[in-house]
């Protein structure tokens, strides 16, 4: 019934219905509508102003009466993982950009550029569950609004966009423009928003062709039909039909590339139909439930002198729980990968607990500013280590990781992992490892590596743009095409060679004309390092880490490498080392402490010799 349309994303079934201006606001249909919406939009907590004080989700508009609401999902019948809101000139007045703007301010943006308001259509609230975000979700569905857009007639369309997850560059790339003087803080949204506007002749950017081909297919892929409406509402009003979310999509264990653990909040009604259906499809190897535990933790972090008095914290305790019970308190995490259930604080309270020995070196208003901050990561072998300590050590709340080589046997004497997860892509490995300690984080991989074809999405798309590069790979054109893009973008950039225990900086942030690698190659670029042999491949890297600063023990095994030696000699130790060297420098460049560009040797043969020891 759902009609489905494929796309270079994927396969996306998507349904529509315009919800007369007429309905009641009771309607079963537009109260799950807008539950759907604001429970994305709550995002676990980062805009609580979506949950209301008896923990139900709301996004009451009246924008929602006069206007298509679409739906992707994977299966025709399946759990909705996307939305976005399509209004039409016909509830101009209603516009959510009118709101924002005032009556006449959006009337002189609109007539600035030559529009008026029967010409204007207005898309907005496009939600996407975090998972399908991955899959290219929330593209498809704002390439679906702007071809529904131009179907019905619009010569313009117009909207509000968020700007901390680099929202307002992901409509940029549709050839939406900001218009200048629009950008302010918004309360309920915790960030700064901006009006953008398109104008339908002009093309759709970067996905100009994906646009052209569903307006011209439209709406031939979408069904706009009574029935599709009614199966909604049978959904909407009978959750019990739906399959578990956590089953639904595939994320069952010994999955080769399943890395993102399910949460559950059990005082949403939804969640918790989906757990006892977790619970008992027998998935579920083992319950960790330490939540007694981790609140006693919790009170006596905040007051540390609770802690010499068991009734005490437990008063604290009993406080904090404010009359709810233990099972519903905090999160259930879902790690299908190894068939684990465990329960945990609310996010934020997690957050305080898990780093609270950071403080006296890493304060909570710097902790707060860290998890503000986006780390891209290339080469997951040496890189692994950066991003675990980045993780442990709280240095960032979102991460970008790519690699396209697999864990073989030889790559254990270095990476930290087990037997189990040979053949598995390292940035799979790294994702799980880093969401096992944190299942909040935003993580983000690129199993393909970084190939021109992911550039921009890797440096300024997807779930954002990045504040740091710790660039690891070992491919010389990788190497330099990362940095000649952070450079333009004035991206820092950091490295650790494994060897002396080097660390690089190139604060390209600070000095945008700074030469590549500290011009060590001089006016070499990325084009001049394509398709090396294995010598020159080997020439460029040396000059890179430079040939004349390597360890003794490094220069002895090049030559035998490809003869007695089948590649470069690594250590866990080195690569352990490499960690820390790298946190250490991102701390502080996140943070706007002194780390100036440069390179510097943490050489521990050295520093630790007979003669470095400070006892008499």
């Amino acid at each position: 019934m759902l009609a489905g349309h494929s796309t270079s994303e994927g396969a996306w079934h998507v349904s529509a219905f315009l919800i007369a201006q007429d309905t009641p606001a009771d309607d079963a249909l537009v109260g799950w509508t807008r539950q759907l919406r604001a429970r994305v939009l709550y995002d676990r907590g980062r805009r609580p102003d979506f949950r209301t004080a008896i923990g139900t989700y709301a996004d009451d508009q009246d924008l929602d009466f006069g206007a298509w609401h679409f739906f992707a999902r994977r299966q025709p019948h399946g759990r909705p993982l996307g939305y976005v809101r399509l209004a039409t000139s016909a509830t101009s007045e209603l516009f959510q950009t009118r709101a924002y703007l005032g009556w006449e301010r959006f009337e002189e943006v609109l007539r600035e550029h030559g529009l008026g308001a029967a010409e204007t259509f207005e898309h907005s609230r496009l939600v996407v569950e975090h998972h399908a975000r991955k899959l290219g979700l929330g593209v498809y569905l704002n390439a679906v609004a702007i071809a529904a857009a131009g179907h019905l007639g619009a010569k313009a369309m117009i909207g509000t966009s968020g700007t901390a997850d680099g929202q307002d560059l992901f409509h940029e790339r549709f050839g939406f423009r900001p218009v200048p003087g629009t950008r302010r803080y918004v309360e309920q949204y915790t960030e700064d928003v901006v009006v953008m506007l398109r104008r339908a002749a002009e093309p759709a950017g970067d996905y100009r062709d994906l646009v052209e081909r569903l307006e011209a297919d439209f709406p031939a892929f979408v069904t706009f039909t009574a029935q599709t409406r009614a199966d909604e509402a049978r959904v909407a009003t009978h959750p019990e039909e739906r399959r578990p979310a956590a089953l639904a999509e595939g994320t069952r264990p010994g999955g080769a590339d399943c890395w993102q653990p399910v949460l559950f909040d059990l005082t949403c009604d939804q969640d918790a139909l989906d757990f006892e259906a977790l619970l008992s499809s027998g998935v579920v190897r083992e319950t960790r439930d330490t939540i007694e535990d981790q609140l006693k933790d919790l009170v006596t972090s905040r007051d540390p002198e609770l802690r010499f008095s068991a009734e005490t914290v437990r008063q604290a305790v009993q406080e904090q729980l404010a009359g709810r019970g233990l099972r519903e308190y905090g999160a259930w995490v879902w790690y299908p990968w190894s068939g684990q259930l465990v329960h945990l604080l609310p996010r934020e309270e997690f957050r305080l607990v898990r780093t609270d020995r950071n403080r006296g070196r890493i304060e909570r208003p710097q902790q707060r500013r860290l998890l503000e901050r986006r780390v891209g990561i290339i080469g997951l072998s040496v890189g692994s280590s950066a991003a675990l300590t980045f993780a442990m050590e709280g240095l960032a709340g979102a991460f970008k990781l790519a690699d396209f080589d697999t864990l073989s046997l030889s790559n254990l004497n270095r990476l930290r992992a087990g037997v189990h997860d040979l053949g598995l892509n390292k940035c799979v490995i790294a994702a799980r490892q880093m969401a096992e300690i944190d299942p909040w984080l935003d993580i983000e991989i690129y199993p393909g590596g970084l190939t021109d074809d992911v550039m921009e999405r890797f440096f300024s798309g997807g779930s954002g743009p990045i504040d740091l590069l710790v660039e690891e790979c070992d491919t010389p054109y990788v190497k330099f095409a990362a940095r000649e893009r952070a450079r333009a973008l004035r991206i820092p950039v950091i490295m650790d060679a494994n060897d002396r225990g080097l660390l690089d900086v190139e604060r390209f942030d600070l000095e945008p004309d700074r030469p590549l690698l500290h011009g060590l190659l001089g006016a070499t670029t990325a084009k001049d390092l394509v398709d090396l042999t294995h010598e020159q491949m080997v020439d460029a890297i040396l000059a890179m880490v430079g040939r004349d600063t390597i360890s003794p023990d490094m220069a002895a095994a090049i030559p035998r490498i490809g003869t007695t030696l089948s590649s470069w000699p690594q250590l866990a130790s080195g690569v352990a080392l490499g960690g820390a060297l790298t946190a250490e420098a991102a701390r502080r460049i996140l943070l706007d402490l002194p780390r100036p560009s440069g390179r510097f040797y943490a050489d521990l043969e050295t520093l630790t010799s007979a003669d470095r020891s400070t006892l008499a």
